[in-house]
Parts: structure tokens; sequence; C-alpha cells
């Protein structure tokens, strides 16, 4: 009768014994310093990680899991992981919640409300201690299955009079309210829309149109937003009205796009063609002229969001459970001056 030998993996992975024979301790210490550090002294501490990292042990999460309930891990979801302005708020959930021991999952959702519903799904079931998504989720059994499953749950980047969980955001729909007030106290009535056919830049554009008080020129492009389709976005836009004088854009880069096409075609900005993004990206304080845009402090709602999820994690209550971080119209050269 032949016997199975064991494969080359399991013959040589260290095992947490390893690392306690290593480090001259017990195997109790040896899972206290690599699973729970402030249960034994830092002296201890540091020999049996030294002793992990030169057998090369490595811990098994999923194990250790199962016995606490917790999987120390926390599911991001965003629209896509090209879109600049979400990139602050993901660093700053990354940044804080690496602090508490917790580690991030992103996924990418593509503005696709079948493909989040999927993620939510897998998130759950790779039983994720919390998520966080960058705007608000669908409501369905998908979401109604994260809430009797007790899974804390914060929406970012808008807000809700019902939110799923919690919230961290501000008003889209006041945002294209300021733009449009800033656009008419500017005397600027033949006026522009390039949009992104996402649901927040269609709250946007809803409250630009309202203060503006009629239909506009408007040139709906697929998101994520980029500098091609700005260029694009503007070429429609002047097919409408070659006498516009000033465009709102949903995003910065369509904003870029809308500026390099107006040049290409000879006009002057702001002079001719008076122009204002949203997002306040990296870029848009540098182009040439610098870039009139709608700043959301994205780091801030990043430390909301991990305060609160963390907070609800250590089964802690939480006071405020929607937070309006706010935003500003910041007034640039694109726009200044004209």
């Amino acid at each position: 009768m032949s016997t199975a030998k064991p494969s080359a993996t399991s013959a040589t992975s260290p095992t947490l014994h390893d690392v306690a024979r290593a480090a001259g301790v017990s195997l109790i210490t040896a899972s206290r310093a690599l699973g729970n550090p402030g249960r034994v002294s830092d002296a201890t501490r540091m020999r049996v990680e030294e002793a992990a990292r030169l057998t090369g042990y490595i811990p098994n999460l999923i194990a250790g899991g199962l016995k606490s309930r917790r999987s120390l891990t926390i599911a991001a979801l965003v629209p896509g992981i090209s879109v600049a302005q979400f990139l602050p708020t993901v660093q700053a959930l990354t940044t804080d919640l690496d602090r508490a021991g917790y580690q991030l999952i992103l996924g990418q959702t593509g503005y696709d409300r079948g493909r989040e519903a999927a993620l939510l799904q897998t998130m759950a079931g790779r039983r994720v201690d919390g998520i966080v998504a960058a705007g608000l989720l669908s409501q369905g059994d998908t979401t109604e299955r994260l809430r009797r499953a007790g899974i804390p749950v914060v929406e970012t980047w808008e807000l809700s009079d019902r939110p799923l969980d919690m919230a961290v955001g501000f008003s889209h729909l006041k945002v294209g309210s300021a733009v449009a007030g800033y656009f008419l106290a500017k005397g600027w009535q033949r006026v522009g829309l390039a949009s992104g056919d996402d649901r927040r830049a269609a709250v946007r554009r809803e409250g630009f149109l309202s203060v503006i008080g009629r239909d506009v020129p408007t040139a709906i492009v697929p998101a994520p937003s980029s500098v091609a389709l700005g260029r694009q976005a503007c070429a429609r836009l002047l097919e409408q009205d070659p006498q516009l004088r000033a465009v709102f854009c949903s995003a910065d880069a369509l904003a870029e796009g809308v500026m390099i096409e107006a040049r290409a075609r000879g006009l002057r900005v702001p002079e001719d063609l008076a122009i204002c993004g949203f997002g306040d990206a990296d870029f848009a304080a540098h182009l040439l002229p610098s870039l009139t845009t709608v700043r959301v402090d994205g780091a801030a709602i990043g430390h909301h969001a991990a305060r609160l999820i963390l907070a609800r994690c250590r089964g802690e209550g939480v006071e405020t459970p929607v937070i309006d971080v706010g935003f500003a119209v910041v007034e640039r050269a694109s726009t200044a001056g004209s």
C-alpha cells in the first residue's frame, strides 16, 4: 500500500510552534505576541517577531478571524480607481484604519449598480468588519442583508435623510445651485453644462438648472470623466450655442478638456469662455489659466468615515451618524476678472 507524501508546501511551511521554539517562549506567549502584542513585553514581542521573520512564518488570519469573529478588514467601494477626487478619501481611510490594525480591501463598481451589488455580496461573504462606499448604495436585497447581518456601513461623498447606516458627505444639489448663483452673479446668461452621466453629476445638474431657471446647452458624457471627453463636450456645446459664455463641468478632468478645446478654437479663457470644474484636483490650481472649481475636503471624509466605522466595530455608539462636510467654490483665473 502506498502512502501519499506531504506536499513541499505543507512539509516546509513553518508553524507557530516553530516560532515559539525559535524565540524560546511558550506557544501561548508566541500567539499573544503576534496576535495581541499589548499583552506581552516589548522585548518578548520583538523576540517573537524576529523569530517569525527568520522562520518565514505567516499567521493564519482566517483561523484567527474565526476565533474572534473579526476579520480586521474593511471594504471600500469606489466607482473607479482612476477618479482622482476619491483618492484623498481612500488615502485618509487607509491611514486611519492601518493605525487601528485594520486593512482596507478596495472594490471598483464602475458606476454599475449590478456590479455594486455583486461586490457587496462578496465582501459580506468574506466577513469584512465594515463597508465604506463612495456614494449612496442602492437599496435592495443586498443592502437589506447587510443591515440584518449588522455590518457597519458608511456611505460617503453624498448625503441622505435616510442613509443605510451612517453617512459622511455633502449636498450635490446645493453644489449645482451654488455654481449657478456664482455664474448669475457674474452676469452670465449664456451658460452650459458638461456633465458625466452618473447619478451624482445628474443631481448637480438639477441644482444648477433650478437656479438658472431654464434649460441650457448640455453635453452629457459617460463616466468616468476624462480630458478627451471634455474636448468632445466642449465641441458639442459650441455647436449648440457658438456664443456660449460659461461652462460648469461635473469634474475637473472634463473642465481641463473643455479648456483645451476652447483654446484650440481660438477662444480665450476666461475672456471669451469662463470654465468651472468640480473636485479641486491636484492639477486644478496649476493649469493655465488656473481652474475655478468646487472644493470638497476628501481627506476629511476619509477621516470621519474611519472614525465612524471603527467606533461601530468596537461596539460603541455613534452620536452623529450623518456628517455634512460642506463644500466651497474656489475662484481662480478661469472665471476671475471676466
